[in-house]
C-alpha cells in the first residue's frame, strides 16, 4: 500500500480516518483527517497532516513534516501510527482496494510475495472502522491476507459490515481454500453472503506432490475438497496459477485437470510471479524467463478457452506474449506497485499493457521491447 512518513505529535495509538482537504466549519469532523500545506492548524479533526515542520502542536494530533502530501486525496482512508507512518488503506482513485484481514497463513508458499507471520495485532476492529468509512458508491472491494478464513466466523461479520455499507459492491476474496474443506464452515460462509462474491483459490499443479511442495503444506486434497464444498453452495470460484520453474512444464495438464474436475469454475488466471518476499529468497529455484514457458502457457490457455471457460493472464507484459495470447492479458497489478521501465517509453501499446511489479524493475524477461 502507499505510505508516507512524518513526525507524529500527541499520537499514542493507531488512528484511522478519512482524508479531507476542505476545512468546513459545519462538517462533522470526528472521523476526518485534515491535510494542509500551511501552518494554520484547525481544531476538531481526528488528526491533521501537514507538510510544515515548525508548528505549534498544543494538544492536537498532528503529523508534521510530511512530504508528497499531494498524494493524499479527498476521501482516501488512512491509518497513522505513533511513529508517524501514514498508510493509505483505501485509495479513492484506485480499482484495487482491499481489506487486509490477517498476516497469518496456514500455507507458506515458496513464492509468496508477503510471507506469513505467526503473531500479529488484531485487525478486526480497524477493518470494521475502515468499512464504515468507505465511499458508499464503491463498486469493488477485495479481501486478502495472509489467509482470511483464519479469523473464523469473524469473516462473516466483515462480510455483513461490507453489505451494510456498500451493498452494491462486488467482493473478491483471496483464499487458499483449505478452511472450506469444513462443510459446516462453508455452509455458514455461504449464508453470510448477501452480494456478488468470488473466492479465488490457488492451484499450482495437477500433481499433489508438486502443489504441496510449492505451498509447503500437505493441503492439495483439502483445497480440492474446499473447491467442491464452495461449489455445492453455488459460490463463484476462481483459480489462480502463479507460474515458475517448479510448475510451468505441466500447465497443459493442469488445464485439462481443471476442465475435467471443475467445469463450473468462474475464472482461471495464469499469473507471472512477483519477485519479492519468499520468491526473491528462492529465486534460483523459481525464476524462469516468461519467454521460456510461452509454449506451455499457450497450450493451457487454448485448452480452457476452446471449452468456453473464462481465462486470463495476469501481470504479463504484452511484448513477451505471443500475438494470439495478448487479448487474454489483464491489467491486474495494484496501482501503487505498478511500474513501466525505460524500454516501455516508446511502446505504442503501453496504455494497454499490464506493466511490471515495482520489484520486477531489475528482474524481468530478456524479451522486453517496445511494440
Amino acid at each position: 500500500m502507499k505510505q508516507l512518513t512524518g513526525k507524529a505529535n500527541n499520537i499514542d495509538s493507531a488512528v484511522i480516518g478519512k482524508i479531507t482537504t476542505e476545512n468546513n466549519h459545519f462538517r462533522n469532523k470526528k472521523d476526518l483527517i485534515y491535510v494542509t500545506s500551511n501552518d494554520i492548524i484547525p481544531s476538531g479533526y481526528l488528526a491533521v497532516i501537514t507538510s510544515q515542520s515548525n508548528i505549534n502542536t498544543e494538544k492536537k494530533n498532528i503529523i508534521g513534516d510530511v512530504r508528497n502530501i499531494t498524494e493524499l486525496h479527498e476521501n482516501d482512508i488512512v491509518t497513522i501510527d505513533p511513529e508517524g507512518k501514514i498508510s493509505v488503506v483505501y485509495d479513492i482513485n484506485s480499482n484495487h482496494n482491499v481489506i487486509f484481514i490477517t498476516e497469518r497463513c496456514n500455507s507458506n508458499c515458496i513464492m509468496c510475495p508477503q510471507p506469513p507471520i505467526n503473531h500479529e495485532d488484531n485487525y478486526f476492529d480497524e477493518n470494521i472502522k475502515l468499512i464504515s468509512l468507505i465511499d458508499k458508491s464503491e463498486k469493488y472491494i477485495g479481501i486478502t491476507g495472509g489467509e482470511p478464513t483464519l479469523i473464523g466466523e469473524k469473516l462473516f461479520d466483515i462480510l455483513s459490515a461490507i453489505h451494510k455499507r456498500i451493498p452494491n459492491a462486488s467482493i473478491n476474496i483471496l483464499s487458499n481454500g483449505i478452511k472450506f474443506e469444513n462443510y459446516e464452515y462453508t455452509k455458514q460462509f455461504a449464508q453470510s453472503i448477501k452480494q456478488d462474491l468470488v473466492v479465488d483459490i490457488p492451484l499450482y499443479s495437477d500433481i499433489d506432490n508438486i502443489h504441496n511442495s510449492i505451498v509447503r503444506t500437505n493441503s492439495f486434497y483439502k483445497t480440492i475438497k474446499g473447491i467442491y464444498n464452495l461449489a455445492k453452495f453455488n459460490i463463484k470460484i476462481g483459480i489462480r496459477i502463479v507460474i515458475h520453474k517448479m510448475n510451468y512444464e505441466r500447465l497443459p495438464e493442469l488445464a485439462e485437470f481443471i476442465y475435467s474436475n471443475f467445469p463450473f469454475i468462474y475464472h482461471i488466471a495464469f499469473m507471472q510471479m512477483e519477485p519479492i518476499g519468499n520468491a526473491k529468497d528462492n529465486l534460483d529455484n523459481l525464476w524462469i524467463d516468461p519467454l521460456d514457458y510461452n509454449k506451455e502457457l499457450e497450450k493451457a490457455i487454448n485448452i480452457l478457452n476452446n471449452r468456453d471457460l473464462h481465462v486470463s493472464i495476469y501481470n504479463a507484459q504484452l511484448c513477451i506474449l505471443p500475438q494470439k495470447l495478448r487479448r487474454f492479458a489483464v491489467q491486474s497489478i495494484s496501482d501503487w506497485k505498478n511500474i513501466y521501465i525505460d524500454e516501455c517509453g516508446q511502446c505504442l501499446q503501453k496504455a494497454k499493457c499490464p506493466g511490471f511489479f515495482a520489484s520486477s524493475k531489475e528482474i524481468h524477461s530478456r524479451g522486453i521491447s517496445a511494440i
